[in-house]
């Protein structure tokens, strides 16, 4: 299993703060954003390439793909305005 959360505008348009999936070997950060994107249109919108967004994974942020091992949390975080 890994779990998946949610944070700001995005746990608001998923309509979700967290999930845990089954975990399968080979996944990536790239291969679980795709598998995502495919559940319907609004988590194929609100997670679409063209959107700005952060991955971390274990508490690290990651620019590009990355191996995402059994037991591995992933954070998805929109962009964070204020002071």
């Amino acid at each position: 299993m890994i779990k998946i959360r949610y944070f700001g505008s995005l746990k608001e348009t998923l309509n979700t703060t967290e999930e845990q999936l089954d975990w399968q070997k080979g996944l990536t950060t790239d291969k679980l954003l795709q598998e995502l994107r495919q559940r319907d249109a609004t988590w194929a919108e609100a997670l679409a390439e063209k959107n700005v967004f952060r991955l971390v994974v274990n508490q690290q942020v990651v620019y590009q793909p990355v191996a995402i091992k059994e037991g591995d949390e992933v954070a998805v975080l929109p962009p964070v305005t204020g002071g």
